[in-house]
């Protein structure tokens, strides 16, 4: 059923017949549903929930309730390239909140967000990762988190600093045993909470559920376009470290200006090429396993998980002018998306593969789709068969809708498209509603994955589960082994 019916259909008291039937066929441009006032909602920024020195593993700090008042702006985003988040800071582990001020006859589900932008770069400053929308919505406490980035998270000097390799995911570890400790405060429940993030906000999440120490804090996980099936080993860890460090030239890490930090990720990553990566690292302290490889951690089999895609991924990560599409023809084609599969493939025969399969596609289409199933999309397959093999499935979704790139499911799934179409408004409404009923319950509404039937929702203007979609794209690939990109 088209979105505009089923909102029709729903008796939702936001919409007049005449509205829905006039965006229906205008598809005019609607008021962003989090422009609303929040009157009813008590909304604190900028919460301290720990703090840490250079390279170390943070430490909480105490909580006033009573001083709630005084949090009304955001804490400053980690130092990382481009200064996009401003202002910056080491000093960077806070918290932001949106609750709901109503009594409930229960305490509220939780949802914790945390950013992506890899592991390096984003902050939850950003417009889109407003909590109000979603909490007002859909009756639910939402907390958005920022942690230690780049070489500040990830750096990994084990001899100086043990627990470097991971200080980024311990900060979120300490944020969750934040909430555990308050929560209840501001309504939520301490026992019901869901982490959800995308990018890679989910493979920080993909991450946290192999680390013993995230054990028990949280109950359910999202990931969207997100996924960490294996970690850094320790071996390229260092390569990296001692990239960065020649940038230094003889500098200590410890003590040198954040600035000179940041300037010193440029480094020509030794294994990918491009800038330094940094993510986190199987140090055998903090994380003891990959955690999709050889299977689904254990610890975490029983936290229902959802998981999801784009369609194309890929169509955010190239620009019109960049030397991948500039100029591209199917004489280039090959040539062009070798090095972007990230999996060693031969391109000609990939490219031979996908005209045969889609003889109308123009050059740019097929660039798409086989980037974004060979380097973008493989990841979540593994996650999603791991998940199923081990006997806990995921619940997975592809987010088809105007043919979505990356990160287009942040603003549906938080409300805040900043001038959305009536489609596009609907389309939020739906996702908010599958994503508000997974934390309420476990179960968004359909299927899991199996590995008979492969079921997948497929979020678009007519929403449905589809069996095994894609399945040529995924079998190509399948005969190809997947290694996760900067590990």
């Amino acid at each position: 059923m088209p979105l505009w019916m089923e909102i029709l259909t729903s008796g939702d008291s936001r919409f007049s017949r005449r509205a829905v039937l006039g965006g229906a066929l205008a598809m005019a441009a609607v008021p962003a549903y989090a422009s609303k006032p929040r009157s009813n909602l008590r909304i604190l920024k900028g919460i301290r929930y720990g703090t840490a020195e250079r390279f170390c593993a943070p430490r909480a700090v105490p909580f006033d309730a009573k001083a709630i008042g005084r949090f009304q702006s955001f804490g400053p985003a980690c130092p990382q390239p481009g200064g996009r988040f401003l202002p910056s800071s080491e000093d960077c582990l806070y918290l932001n909140l949106w609750a709901p001020k109503a009594k409930a006859p229960q305490l509220r589900p939780v949802m914790v967000y945390f950013h992506g932008g890899a592991y390096s770069t984003g902050s939850v400053t950003d417009p889109l990762n407003d909590g109000a929308a979603l909490a007002d919505y859909g009756d639910v406490v939402v907390v958005t988190v920022n942690h230690r980035l780049n070489a500040f998270g990830y750096l990994y000097m084990p001899a100086q600093f043990p627990d470097s390799g991971n200080a980024g995911q311990l900060d979120l570890i300490l944020a969750l045993q934040w909430v555990q400790a308050h929560i209840a405060v501001f309504g939520g429940d301490p026992n019901n909470v869901t982490v959800f993030g995308q990018s890679g906000g989910g493979a920080k999440i993909a991450t946290l559920m192999a680390m013993p120490a995230a054990k028990g804090l949280f109950h359910k996980a999202i990931t969207m376009s997100g996924q960490q099936v294996t970690a850094s080993g320790p071996f390229n860890a260092e390569r990296r470290t001692q990239a960065l460090l020649s940038q230094l030239k003889g500098a200590d890490p410890a003590t040198v200006p954040s600035a000179a930090l940041v300037a010193a990720l440029s480094a020509q990553d030794p294994i990918l090429g491009g800038g330094v990566y940094m993510g986190p690292v199987l140090d055998m302290r903090n994380l003891h396993r990959h955690p999709f490889w050889p299977d689904a951690a254990p610890q975490s089999r029983d936290i229902p998980m959802m998981m999801g895609n784009t369609v194309m991924e890929t169509r955010a990560f190239y620009a019109p002018d960049s030397k991948q599409l500039t100029g591209l023809d199917f004489t280039n084609l090959a040539k062009r998306i070798a090095p972007e599969m990230r999996i060693d493939a031969q391109p000609d025969w990939v490219v031979q593969a996908f005209r045969s399969k889609f003889p109308d596609a123009a050059p740019l289409e097929l660039f798409h789709r086989i980037v974004t199933a060979a380097r973008s999309w493989r990841g979540q397959v593994i996650q999603a068969e791991e998940r199923a093999k081990s006997g806990a499935p995921a619940f997975v979704y592809q987010l088809d809708f105007e043919q979505a790139k990356h990160t287009d499911d942040i603003g549906l799934s938080f409300g805040t498209l900043p001038n959305p179409t009536f489609a596009q408004h609907a389309m939020s409404l739906y996702m908010m509603d599958r994503f508000i009923r997974f934390a309420r319950t476990g179960n968004p509404g359909w299927a899991p994955y199996s590995l008979e039937q492969r079921e997948t929702m497929i979020f678009d203007h007519e929403s449905r589960v589809v069996n095994n979609p894609r399945s040529w794209e995924r079998e190509l690939f399948a005969r190809i082994p997947y290694i996760q990109p900067g590990t």
